[in-house]
């Protein structure tokens, strides 16, 4: 590795550093400066920015949008509140699954700011720690991200990987992540579920509930959804969100189905799957702005459609930053990498999770580290089940849900704690993330590995 190549990898880090404190869309714009040193600097030929996958984004944002502005989400929120209330005694683990399912549902985990308060007070009025569901719960809405099919980081890894002669498919990237994931987080919340004192035993949480104004704050005050109205409009822009998501796996199937020599979805002349999808969230959205009453304003201003736009900013920088670099040294990294990759290729598990440590998206690890896993000879089921693995961004508490979260816990058990990393997500995060990778690598290539080799072209 030249000098020259360690300084312009400096500039990468230093770009997704400075941009991670910054936070929201600093992350892709000050990838910016990354990429015009690079370039204009250093003479660099430019990467390619990752339209597809922003495409996809976009179109599926749009959607969600409408489906929050529409009064759904308040909808889908007040099924999981009925049932996180009818089994308090449960809330550490039905809380994360709760968030997690939200999550795959709607393929962004800015859904938690809605359910995270309701499973805080039903911990504190059951007496139980809050910090032991509220902690796996923020972890089990990023976590999903990986097991929604609209969601960045599944479409760009099955777009990528199809693009590198691994013809996977939507439905074959969740049947690994969902049930590796669900693992993964159940032994988080197993791990969680005696966690911490309890709270009769806890001088800290004792001194506050000691003081009126303090006790009113976390017991008097009640955090629900079950007293909103839900129009009818609201319940049918569900169903048509759910449904578009059904017709999206639909035609997934149709592109593992074989008739004779071709697919299903070769034979009906379907376009490509990232076609598909942008089609299908295009024309649910158009439906839920008719059918359901949507104000539009209230869409763009939503958090849900925000954060979706966020999101693209952050892919569209730092893939694009990421590609450049990666690209223009391609032969250097096989030199120095193959060796490690044929070795031990789960190896790389290792890298996704350190640049997810900087990068806060899914996403945007996917686009900007999969090509570069490809190029080395990493095999596409290795590859596949260690997706869990590009989670990595609870390592540092700095991530909206995981603030947000601590705020949202009115008795003081969550936090970040006084030396940064020893926060309350570190523990759940480390171990649903490290489960569920294991898993998904044993069923991709151990119980499984004869199936989904196959999909090779």
């Amino acid at each position: 590795m030249s000098f020259v190549m360690i300084i312009e990898l400096l500039i990468v880090l230093a770009a997704l550093y400075v941009g991670s404190r910054y936070g929201s869309l600093a992350l892709g714009a000050i990838s910016g400066i990354g990429l015009a040193i690079l370039v204009f600097g250093f003479g660099l030929k430019p990467g390619t920015p990752p339209t597809d996958v922003i495409y996809i984004i976009i179109a599926a944002v749009t959607c969600a949008g409408t489906l929050q502005a529409s009064g759904g989400m308040d909808w889908m929120i007040q099924i999981a509140e009925k049932l996180l209330r009818k089994h308090p005694d449960h809330i550490t683990f039905l809380g994360p699954l709760v968030t997690f399912f939200l999550t795959v549902m709607v393929g962004t985990g800015h859904v938690v700011y809605t359910i995270m308060p309701i499973i805080c007070d039903i911990a504190l009025k059951k007496n139980i720690r809050p910090e032991r569901p509220c902690g796996v719960s923020s972890i089990a809405s990023q976590v999903g991200i990986t097991c929604s099919p609209i969601a960045a980081a599944v479409v760009a890894f099955v777009t990528i990987s199809n693009a590198n002669g691994y013809m996977v498919s939507i439905p074959q990237v969740l049947m690994v992540t969902i049930p590796a994931c669900v693992i993964g987080l159940m032994c988080a919340a197993a791990a969680s579920y005696k966690r911490g004192k309890d709270l009769d035993d806890d001088p800290e949480f004792q001194a506050r509930k000691a003081d009126p104004k303090i006790y009113e704050y976390m017991y008097v005050n009640k955090t629900t959804t079950l007293d909103k109205v839900i129009t009818k409009e609201a319940k049918l822009s569900v169903f048509v969100f759910l449904g578009a998501l059904l017709v999206i796996v639909g035609f997934a199937f149709c592109q593992m189905i074989h008739v004779g020599d071709q697919t299903l979805a070769q034979a009906i002349n379907l376009p490509k799957m990232n076609i598909c999808i942008q089609i299908i969230m295009l024309v649910a959205a158009a439906l839920n702005i008719m059918l359901c009453k949507v104000d539009l304003k209230n869409c763009v201003s939503g958090s849900v459609w925000q954060s979706g736009m966020v999101a693209v900013i952050a892919i569209y920088g730092i893939a694009w930053l990421a590609d450049t670099y990666f690209g223009n040294y391609m032969e250097q990294m096989k030199a120095m990498l193959t060796d490690l990759v044929t070795r031990a290729p789960w190896s790389i598990a290792l890298v996704f999770f350190m640049v997810s440590v900087l990068i806060n998206s899914q996403g945007a690890v996917v686009v900007a580290m999969l090509p570069l896993a490809y190029e080395l000879g990493i095999a596409g089921p290795v590859l596949l089940g260690v997706l869990p693995s590009v989670y990595g961004y609870f390592f540092i508490p700095n991530y909206p849900s995981d603030i947000a979260t601590v705020n949202f816990d009115r008795s003081g058990t969550t936090v970040i704690g006084k030396y940064l990393l020893n926060h309350s997500f570190m523990m759940p995060g480390l171990i649903s993330v490290t489960v569920s990778t294991i898993v998904g690598y044993l069923i991709t290539n151990v119980f499984f590995a004869g199936y989904f080799a196959s999909f090779v072209q």
